[in-house]
């Protein structure tokens, strides 16, 4: 397969299901994810519109994002003990990237790594501030 640039939802939901076929699989991440997500499919489709979201801002896209990651984030630390370290964080992201390098290449491709390494930071941070 010759890469492109993520350039549509349909790349997007090929990045966000491949990605998430991964964290399924990774025997760290994947009890987080897998204990808690029943409706794969929606979750799928769920994050696929807020990636769209975050990397073509500029568009008018059909789907728009409602939701509180943070407060999702959260509530998975606290439902396991505060036990979410920054080792998970930096497997998350270390599998983001890996997906995307498989898979595109481009600008958006190099966004998408931008976003997440800011969104991870910023998540780990606040899942800390919000421990008792």
């Amino acid at each position: 397969m010759e890469k492109k640039d993520i350039d549509s939802r349909e790349d997007v939901f090929l990045l966000v299901s491949s990605f998430y076929d991964k964290v399924r699989n990774d025997d760290v991440l994947g009890p987080f994810f897998n204990n808690l997500i029943s409706d794969w499919d929606g979750h799928i489709e769920k994050l696929t519109t807020f990636w769209e979201s975050s990397l073509f801002m500029t568009r008018k896209l059909e789907h728009k994002y409602h939701g509180d990651p943070l407060a999702a984030h959260v509530k998975v630390d606290q439902d396991n003990n505060h036990c979410i370290t920054e080792l998970h964080f930096g497997l998350w992201l270390n599998l983001w990237f890996q997906t995307i390098d498989e898979l595109f290449i481009g600008e958006y491709a190099e966004n998408a790594k931008r976003r997440a390494r800011k969104m991870g930071t910023f998540l780990y941070l606040k899942i800390f501030e919000a421990r008792p």
